[in-house]
């Protein structure tokens, strides 16, 4: 038997529904505004197979460039051989989620803000730069009056 080359082939993990997720799609996915400029996630839809995008697509991260009554454009960077090249790709809503990644970033600017304000009130220099999680702090166990206890598991009793 050869090996089948189709466009689908190779998806059948990547294309299926989620753990209790079959069935009707909600409303807030067509609800959703999307708009030229917004990071946005492509994760595909199995149960729409209208305006679904090429598998190698699936999993990427874009940038929106183009917004239709039902679809919208991402630009993808895909590697080819030694160089990214720009992709223009044409989705329907259903496999597109807005993207988390600039979530914590934006998060840490508008916190550091505050702080920057907080500190000019106060006339102090501030650091904000983010530290590397440290190594924890040395403990020490004593032995004394905690002595190692063994355990043994109960027999099993099959009388009723």
């Amino acid at each position: 038997m050869g090996h089948t080359k189709g466009l689908r082939s190779g998806t059948r993990y990547a294309f299926s529904r989620g753990f209790k997720q079959h069935g009707y799609i909600p409303l807030s996915t067509y609800l959703k505004t999307y708009r030229v400029g917004d990071i946005v996630d492509i994760k595909v839809n199995g149960a729409v197979q209208k305006g679904m995008p090429y598998k190698f697509y699936h999993g990427k991260t874009g940038v929106v460039y183009n917004v239709t009554k039902s679809s919208v454009g991402v630009i993808v960077y895909k590697r080819v051989g030694n160089r990214y090249i720009e992709k223009r790709v044409n989705v329907r809503i259903e496999h597109v989620q807005h993207s988390r990644s600039r979530e914590e970033f934006i998060h840490r600017v508008k916190e550091n803000a505050i702080k920057k304000r907080q500190a000019k009130e106060q006339g102090i220099h501030l650091h904000l730069k983010r530290q590397p999680a440290m190594p924890r702090d040395a403990r020490v166990v004593s032995v004394e009056g905690n002595l190692p206890e063994t355990i043994t598991p109960i027999p099993y009793d099959t009388h009723i």
